[in-house]
């Protein structure tokens, strides 16, 4: 059992824990810009290169097709033996082609609006997404294994989502700095040089402790997907972070239009006024700067990156008081109660449009603290329950068939955020934009209404659940 091996020392767990910088500097920027990259509103500082509903169409598919390979690598993965144990060839190798791809994202062969374009784009986030599986599968699959008791996975977790944040909070806000001085292409290979150069460092904090004594998984592919949904506490599981997840996608790729439309359009406001064709001027204790919508998108996600920091270490104690899944639960909760209110972002009167902005967004880091910070060591506990009804140790199986599921339902976020977009994106027509609180709000709370059936404990062993 994983439960009787040595705890990982703390010095490893941060190390390891320190990958989640680099896996959220590229995933949150191409989360925060890729849309607006290649469809940007009418009133934008650079070309459009693809319709928008076609780019929604198209981020549809490359996440249905890019889905089904997550838990055949898994099941590959579960079942390689190699003297670097199961997990470190695949993250050594593949780590490298994920950060090339995501830099050709942002290259597009042709100027202006293009099917040429929507072909490119689509191929290159195709091999991104493969090569994103190939590299973060097999390195998320080595929590269970290396962190072995309940406090030492929820320490990981905590100071994952630490690391993480301070990686959102370079591409959230850094990405938005850099491309307004550089260009998008220098922001694309900035982000990538971070994100290959975290992936590796943190695999050196697992090297020397994976485990080289466990079998390969001998089951056939089928075989293995099936079998993760007879495993119940996985089935109520599985939905919750999904669709949270896709709630904060919405909302993170919704801010550069929200910036442009609401924040620095043709609403009231006495910190920021825009001319036609011209940047807006921030004044703030008697200084003027010029602003676009990158630097006005860094200055809201940072102050969200400050109140997910700020919450760890109640989200770390409350967790050793209440137990993982109560404070999961609740977070999520709490998110489907306050994003809808944000729809009211810019409404409320005698408050400048930006610092309401600010404080709406701000609020957002107190369900994500939590939410962000579990769902792996939910995962390891479930794959320890798995070990005791089946006798193996196959994290990679359920990390894939959670991913596979992930990504069909992230699938639809980009589709239904550009059919809102048509609604209304613009200064004249913000009604789309204002829609999109709404809808996350209620993909969050259908999250927490199905991980009520979830009754793992804390710690899985033979003594503590009752194997079904």
């Amino acid at each position: 059992m994983a439960n009787d091996a040595q705890e990982l020392p703390l010095f490893n767990r941060l190390v390891y824990a320190s990958g989640s910088f680099g896996g959220n500097v590229i995933g949150r920027s191409k989360d925060l810009w890729l849309i607006y990259f290649y469809a940007p509103p009418g009133d934008a500082d650079i070309e459009k290169r693809v319709p928008i509903l076609v780019l929604g169409a198209l981020f549809t598919a490359a996440r249905l097709i890019e889905a089904l390979d997550d838990p055949l690598i898994g099941w590959w993965s579960d079942r390689t033996r190699s003297r670097w144990g199961r997990r470190i060839p695949f993250v050594v190798l593949a780590t490298p082609f994920y950060a090339v791809f995501f830099v050709l994202l942002w290259t597009p062969p042709i100027g202006g609006e293009s099917m040429v374009n929507a072909l490119y784009f689509f191929l290159m986030l195709e091999a991104f997404h493969l090569f994103s599986t190939l590299s973060g599968g097999p390195f998320e699959s080595l929590l269970p294994e290396i962190a072995v008791t309940s406090k030492g996975r929820v320490s990981v977790v905590t100071w994952q989502v630490f690391f993480g944040t301070v990686g959102a909070a370079v591409a959230l806000v850094g990405s938005g700095i850099i491309r307004d001085a550089f260009g998008f292409q220098t922001m694309a290979i900035s982000m990538a040089v971070m994100g290959m150069t975290s992936r590796y460092i943190a695999l050196s904090g697992a090297w020397r402790h994976v485990r080289l004594d466990v079998e390969p998984a001998q089951v056939n592919p089928i075989e293995a997907i099936r079998s993760t949904f007879t495993n119940r506490p996985f089935l109520f599981f599985l939905p919750t972070f999904i669709l949270f997840n896709m709630a904060i996608s919405m909302m993170t790729a919704a801010l550069p239009f929200w910036s442009g439309a609401v924040l620095l359009g043709d609403f009231p406001s006495d910190i920021a006024k825009v001319e036609a064709g011209n940047p807006a001027t921030l004044q703030l204790f008697g200084l003027e700067f010029g602003v676009a919508e990158g630097t006005v998108v860094a200055v809201l996600m940072a102050a969200a990156i400050i109140v997910v920091l700020l919450c760890l270490p109640f989200v770390y104690r409350m967790s050793l008081r209440r137990g993982k899944a109560w404070v999961y639960s609740t977070a999520m909760l709490i998110g489907g109660v306050y994003l809808p209110f944000i729809a009211f972002m810019g409404f409320l009167p005698g408050i400048d449009t930006l610092l309401q902005a600010v404080f709406f967004v701000a609020l957002m880091g107190l369900p994500m603290a939590a939410v962000f910070t579990f769902p792996n060591a939910i995962m390891a506990d479930i794959i320890d329950y798995d070990e005791l009804r089946t006798g193996m140790r196959r994290e990679a199986i359920y990390y894939g068939t959670q991913a596979t599921l992930e990504k069909i339902a992230s699938a639809l976020f980009p589709l239904i955020l550009a059919s809102l977009l048509v609604l209304g994106s613009t200064a004249d027509n913000p009604l789309g934009i204002r829609l999109i609180g709404p809808v996350a709000g209620l993909s969050a709370l259908l999250g927490f209404l199905a991980f009520r059936g979830y009754t793992l404990p804390d710690t899985v062993t033979a003594d503590t659940v009752e194997v079904r």
